[in-house]
């Protein structure tokens, strides 16, 4: 079935994380996304290993990990935008583009003709996405910035970490690129909700997606919280300012996380721990008391928590509906039964580059190529669109100038019992990549058991 972006297209001029997130949230709703790249390198992240993405044969490719997480669902193209010809690629795919979402220093693109005034000229109903570190305007509007800036400046390494004080304390980045992966998510929403207003009026729309603004957004409660109180909000550690007991408890064999919301629940998990008496001590009575005495319940909870082993408290809390959970490495993730249930582990491809060969025409555009090898079935860290089962030999993709053909090659492992067939779109650069125009792409195809890929 197609999805529900299935009649949009994307011309993705963006690169690393969060344009490439913003454009990969898009091609997942069915979207055709269209990643231009550099020629020769491509977009910075696939050369970010190791982890690699391995061959057939279990070697290391060229294709990073860091790359994979951020580009499925897409198609690559590598164009010179210092050429003219260059240039004239874009601006002829952005006339007949929906949305089109870049990340280059502010008027980075304008000297190339492909900045939103001058595209909006060949094309009034684009939808026109900019990802910077500070936004189009203001001091700092020309700064480069990464993540680990951004979480700093928008203060949200001021309340992460242990308390001052404590053991390990002091400031703590998140342990992903969050300013990235959630500015990506906010140009998401902007971007549909400028093709809603598209749909009724025929107008496109800019947007403006900075990361300062975003992870100052984030902060969210701790933020009003200062604006109410006028107090400069703290680090908890692993505590939460406004409910208690709601932190990391050290058991008999590890560490798990109760986290009592109410005063309900609270009462609950004391008879779980055999001290009922606590529920009914005024000090504790209330949410507002615990938070009021956490310095004296905290000590008795830590106290009570270390006479079980992990796996006895997360089963008795549960079973009272007291919640609670594990603290997982990446391996226990994907083994718990709740996430391989939801499939949060999707079947994608492996892919290998096939011999230089010369091609006698220069086309761009949307065109269907076809695997040169047996479709089989792999499993990685990914959600949607999936894979094909058996297919048979076809041509393989040809590119202009350079003439580097791409082929795809899609391995088989196990997959859950009756997880469905998806699909999905794997994109590789080929090695001698070098002229203003390559296509180098193995778009996506659907399958069934019983049919080819098409």
């Amino acid at each position: 079935m197609p999805g529900p972006l299935s009649h949009i297209r994307v011309l993705d001029l963006s690169r690393v994380l969060a344009g490439p997130w913003a454009s990969q949230n898009l091609g997942d709703l069915g979207a055709e996304v269209i990643k231009i790249e550099r020629p020769g390198s491509g977009d910075d992240t696939r050369s970010w290993g190791p982890p690699w993405l391995k061959d057939a044969a279990g070697n290391d490719t060229a294709e990073a990990a860091y790359y994979l997480s951020v580009n499925r669902n897409k198609k690559s193209v590598t164009v010179d935008l210092s050429k003219p010809e260059g240039q004239a690629i874009v601006r002829a795919l952005a006339a007949k583009s929906d949305v089109l979402i870049e990340n280059y220093k502010v008027g980075g693109l304008a000297k190339f003709g492909l900045d939103y005034e001058s595209l909006r000229a060949v094309n009034p109903s684009l939808v026109y996405c900019s990802v910077t570190g500070f936004g189009q305007d203001g001091p700092y509007a020309p700064r480069p910035g990464y993540d680990f800036i951004f979480q700093g400046m928008g203060g949200l390494m001021s309340i992460t970490g242990e308390r001052d004080g404590e053991p390990g304390g002091g400031p703590q980045k998140v342990g992903i690129a969050i300013s990235d992966v959630l500015t990506g998510m906010y140009a998401t929403v902007a971007i549909l909700a400028a093709l809603v207003h598209r749909e009724r009026t025929g107008e496109g729309q800019y947007i403006d997606a900075a990361l300062l603004d975003t992870i100052v957004a984030f902060c969210a409660n701790q933020a009003v919280s200062y604006f109410v109180s006028g107090r400069v909000p703290i680090r908890w550690g692993n505590a939460h300012p406004q409910v208690v007991p709601y932190e990391v408890f050290p058991v008999a064999d590890g560490h798990v996380i109760l986290a009592v919301g109410n005063d309900a629940q609270f009462e609950r998990f004391c008879k779980v721990a055999g001290r009922p008496e606590l529920a009914e001590e005024p000090r504790f009575r209330t949410m507002s008391q615990r938070i009021v005495h956490r310095a004296e319940l905290v000590p008795i909870i830590r106290e009570i928590m270390r006479t079980r082993t992990k796996r006895e408290w997360i089963e008795a809390l549960e079973a009272a509906n007291v919640p609670c959970g594990p603290i997982n490495d990446m391996k226990e993730v994907f083994e718990d039964p709740q996430v391989r249930h939801r499939r949060l582990r999707a079947w994608t491809c492996r892919i290998r580059r096939a011999r230089p060969r010369r091609s006698s025409q220069a086309r761009f555009g949307c065109r269907r190529h076809r695997s040169s090898t047996a479709c089989r079935r792999r499993f990685s860290a990914s959600t949607p669109r999936t894979c094909s089962s058996a297919s048979s030999a076809k041509p393989t993709p040809r590119s202009r100038s350079c003439g580097a053909p791409v082929s795809s090659e899609l391995r088989e492992t196990d997959p859950p019992a009756g997880a469905p067939a998806r699909s999905v779109r794997i994109s590789s650069l080929p090695e001698c990549a070098s002229s203003s125009w390559t296509r180098s792409t193995v778009p996506a195809k659907r399958c069934s058991p019983s049919a080819a890929p098409r």
